[in-house]
């Protein structure tokens, strides 16, 4: 009998902990590229976020904005940290039940990299710029600052799609572009040899460049799960900005980044277009309307507004969350 009784202890504890770990939420979220804007959803597991809110949380990486759109309409994801590019052409598109509820960041910091032989940005005439992919954040990156210095990104220069990442280095180490829009591995490429001939961070130009978003019908099904989500996103983002050990330890792991002086430099360029309390700037939101506009005019009928939902960060604000997680600092 008292063996009996420890038995059904014992399946009684089982069962416990199984139902422990069945209340946790399961979400899903996606990231368009391994960078250091995108980094929060890592922090955030690896400091325990997602178990302090009740998360069982999955990341999946999907290399470029319109893919990690396709896979938000067609329900395979809850949530992304993205490039704003492709979910607004698809909300232009039709597709209006996208909605931004928070951002990382706010303009582009990605710079162009090239030969040393390269000069000046005039000599990119002619050349080969390796970007990520036709459309991606570095590819509009190149689109806007090139003119600035008489060049035609139509006619003058010729696109070559590295995959980025890590990719963008291999390009130049192997000679297939002669320059490439970067963003993480810029200072990478800078230690091997090559050198910033356009430094973007210091351009400040407008771009929904990593933005927090969902589904209008799952905030319908899932408003509380999708807040805490944005919770421990909010406290990711007090890791990221007031603890660079830590954050250098995961960001080491997750870019596979070990030289410490490339590191710093590179978060460093990273961390002052951060937005501490995940604001969205609408100026960030209106510079890809306005982008989408020059080829479908319906862009100039949507409104920042209709594209965002500030609940969370308004609830955190009102509450006192942000003033109890950052004080009155920020």
């Amino acid at each position: 009998m008292r063996s009996f009784r420890i038995a059904s202890c014992c399946l009684l504890i089982v069962a416990s902990s199984s139902l422990a770990v069945s209340a946790a939420d399961k979400l899903v979220g996606i990231h368009s590229a391994i960078a250091v804007s995108q980094s929060l959803p890592i922090i955030a597991r690896e400091a325990g976020l997602f178990r302090k809110y009740n998360l069982d949380f999955d990341l999946v990486l999907m290399r470029s904005s319109s893919t990690a759109t396709a896979a938000l309409v067609g329900g395979d994801a809850d949530v992304g940290l993205i490039g704003g590019i492709g979910i607004i052409s698809a909300y232009v598109q039709g597709a209006q039940d996208f909605i931004f509820i928070g951002a990382v960041k706010n303009h582009l910091t990605h710079s162009i990299v090239a030969r040393p032989d390269i000069k000046r940005p005039e000599d990119l005439k002619g050349k080969r710029i390796g970007v990520n992919r036709i459309g991606s954040n570095n590819h509009y990156f190149a689109l806007q600052v090139l003119p600035r210095f008489g060049i035609d990104p139509a006619k003058d220069v010729i696109f070559r799609q590295t995959g980025g990442d890590a990719a963008d280095v291999a390009a130049l180490l192997n000679g297939s572009v002669d320059a490439s829009a970067m963003l993480t591995y810029g200072q990478s490429a800078v230690a091997q040899g090559y050198h910033y001939l356009i430094y973007g961070p210091d351009m400040r130009i407008p771009y929904a460049a990593a933005a927090f978003v969902t589904r209008r019908s799952i905030l319908a099904k899932r408003s509380q799960v999708i807040g805490q989500f944005m919770r421990a996103m909010a406290e990711a983002s007090k890791v990221f900005h007031s603890d660079r050990e830590t954050t250098f330890r995961i960001l080491t792991k997750y870019l596979r980044i070990n030289d410490r002086k490339i590191l710093e430099t590179t978060y460093g360029n990273e961390v002052k277009a951060m937005d501490p309390k995940l604001e969205m700037k609408p100026e960030a939101l209106q510079a890809i309307l306005d982008e989408v506009s020059i080829t479908d005019a319906r862009a100039k009928k949507v409104s920042v507004r209709q594209l965002t939902d500030r609940r969370y960060l308004d609830e955190m604000e009102k509450s006192g969350f942000f003033e109890t997680l950052w004080g009155t600092k920020h």
